[in-house]
């Protein structure tokens, strides 16, 4: 190995072993300071314990608090800051409608017990409760099957005297005179109850506005006339009730019973 050769190497060598000396003695860097999440605020809410059915009276045992962030708290809410006696406020409360668990109870969905009947309680303000008299086997409204809650159509089903009068046989039509109303009740029955599917009762509360209420009052009241309820599928149920324009009688169904059995009158 020549002079040359052994300087290069000598050289590389301090190189080395200076870097060496640098890395080591370098000073560690300094940790990354983490920020820290901003602190949600929070308030305690009164929330359903259980599911709770409509008309239920509100206990210590049917809810309970949770906490909430401030800013998703809605003004109907029931917040435990309100004052010492939020709960018992609402304690004998009845529900409007019916809560699932962990729903925050809502001021607008609860009465106080004592101001009023409940139906008065659940009805929406500027519409009206009307019971109509059916079957107690539930013939005049689909054989028991239609709810509390569910959607109908009202038929009236009359005796065209006139028509009656020029054939010499009963003649009877079917007019249908509303539609997508909301059954309020049958008989006492406001909701379905233990898994009951069928409700049977002398009659149907529906759930009218005060023009729609006239119509069936004076439907009923007529002596030729009677009146039934058609069970709406879920599907068909979305919107108000609506009033199907007077027909006039030659235009509608008209069916003639000769000794019992109904026959389709040629139009």
């Amino acid at each position: 190995m020549n002079k040359v050769q052994i300087a290069v190497l000598g050289a590389t060598l301090v190189a080395f072993g200076g870097a060496y000396v640098l890395f080591n003695s370098a000073p560690a860097p300094a940790p990354q300071r983490v920020a820290e999440a901003p602190k949600l605020s929070t308030d305690e809410v009164l929330v359903a314990a259980q599911d709770i059915p409509m008309g239920t009276a509100i206990s210590d045992a049917s809810v309970a608090w949770q906490m909430w962030p401030k800013a998703a708290i809605s003004e109907l809410m029931i917040v435990k800051s309100s004052g010492p006696n939020a709960m018992d406020d609402v304690k004998g409360s009845l529900t409007r409608d019916a809560f699932i668990r962990g729903e925050p109870m809502r001021r607008d969905k609860l009465v106080k017990a004592g101001a009023g009947g409940f139906m008065s309680a659940i009805l929406p303000s500027g519409l009206r409760a009307v019971a109509i008299k059916v079957d107690n086997a539930g013939d005049d409204y689909a054989g028991g099957f239609i709810l509390p809650n569910d959607r109908v159509d009202v038929i009236k089903i009359y005796r065209d005297d006139e028509a009656t009068k020029a054939r010499g046989v009963e003649v009877l039509g079917a007019q249908t005179i509303l539609t997508n109303v909301k059954v309020l009740a049958i008989g006492q029955a406001v909701q379905e109850e233990n898994g009951k599917k069928v409700v049977v009762g002398g009659n149907a509360t529906l759930e009218l506005d005060p023009q729609q209420a006239e119509q069936v009052i004076l439907a009923e009241r007529a002596g030729n006339a009677n009146l039934h309820l058609v069970l709406r599928s879920l599907v068909d149920s979305a919107g108000p009730a609506q009033t199907v324009g007077d027909q006039d009688a030659s235009g509608s169904g008209l069916t003639i019973v000769r000794f019992g059995a109904p026959q389709t009158a040629a139009q």
